[in-house]
């Protein structure tokens, strides 16, 4: 056990990494894109894991009569993630049992702890160094063609905390823990409202509330992972090539379980008459859209040949529901 903050940062921070390296997370997600997935990390540690509705807390690590998991059902999922990071936190360093409530947010650092030990502050720094590693923040920089300085806007800020499974403020705070911004333009990303961003980007679309997350796709999503909750909603801006007759087809994103509230297109370059246009669409989920999303930008009359395509693995089934996790829920029935 660490005997003081520094200590514990750095002891929590090692035990992510290890565990990262040990379960082949980095690998996985360089590859295929998403976010680290704390519930199946723990179903692959065969560490007892149960969702209940808990009153006044968010989560706890019980040691007797095993070391065991509980989690909230009542919060959005990307709280439900870090919880669970910071639960298994305690129970790969071998602390004693934890009950946390909402002080697991906005613990100050370097506050000591009132027992005088500081394994608190040790399985934060693992939740944070498993969830938000800044490994994972340049892999998705390299996707999306985001440079350290765009990170400083907010509107980039959001889109990073949505493919990281991570809470707005969290990941903002992330920039200064790695220090990739400033204190001063962290506060003021803190400052910003997530609702403002997502008002922005639904433009004249209203939704029934602003619960919700607002992903923003482009082509540069192609083949990743997208891990949201049933209110979320999608914008999807594409480049679409409708001089030569070539339009995308959203025919599967709709049998996908997504209804088309929005459907524009813009022009690309102002400037320029009948050239590539991009074609904005709004969609929200109409059911409980889990799979493989595919789209194809091809002409009407030759279906068969497409200019582009892009496919994205979606599951909007967050957050989770009481009982066992939905990683867990889907080995048992691949086992079965």
């Amino acid at each position: 056990m660490a005997t003081d903050y520094a200590g514990a940062v750095r002891s929590g921070t090692a035990a992510a990494g290890r565990l990262q390296r040990e379960l082949g997370i980095r690998d996985l997600i360089e590859v295929h894109g998403g976010c680290v997935d704390i519930f199946d990390a723990i179903r692959m540690l065969d560490v007892p894991l149960m969702l209940r509705p808990l009153k006044g807390l968010l989560g706890a690590y019980l040691s007797a009569p095993v070391p065991g998991i509980l989690v909230t059902t009542e919060r959005p999922m990307s709280i439900q993630r870090f919880t669970a990071a910071h639960e298994l936190g305690h129970c790969i360093l071998q602390h004693e049992p934890s009950l946390d409530d909402e002080s697991v947010l906005r613990r100050m650092p370097n506050s000591p702890e009132p027992s005088g030990k500081f394994q608190e502050a040790e399985a934060d720094a693992f939740a944070v160094a498993l969830m938000i590693p800044k490994w994972l923040i340049a892999a998705h920089c390299r996707r999306q063609d985001w440079t350290t300085a765009d990170l400083a806007h907010p509107h980039i800020a959001y889109q990073l905390s949505l493919r990281m499974g991570a809470s707005y403020e969290a990941t903002c705070r992330t920039f200064e823990r790695y220090r990739l911004l400033p204190g001063p333009t962290v506060r003021r990303l803190i400052d910003a409202q997530p609702r403002v961003m997502k008002s922005a980007l639904l433009r004249d679309y209203k939704p029934v509330n602003y619960r919700g997350d607002v992903w923003h796709l482009t082509e540069r999503d192609a083949g990743s992972r997208i891990d949201g909750s049933r209110n979320d909603t999608f914008v999807l801006s594409l480049k679409e090539h409708g001089a030569s007759g070539f339009v995308w087809d959203f025919n599967d994103l709709v049998s996908s379980g997504f209804a088309i509230v929005c459907d524009v297109r813009e022009s690309a370059d102002p400037n320029t008459v009948g050239g590539t246009a991009i074609r904005r669409v709004t969609a929200v989920s109409d059911d409980i859209p889990r799979g493989t999303v595919a789209l194809e930008e091809r002409r009407p009359w030759l279906p068969s040949q497409p200019l582009s395509q892009i496919s994205l693995d979606v599951d909007l089934s967050g957050p989770e529901q009481s009982g066992l996790s939905r990683a867990e829920r889907r080995h048992l029935l691949q086992v079965v």
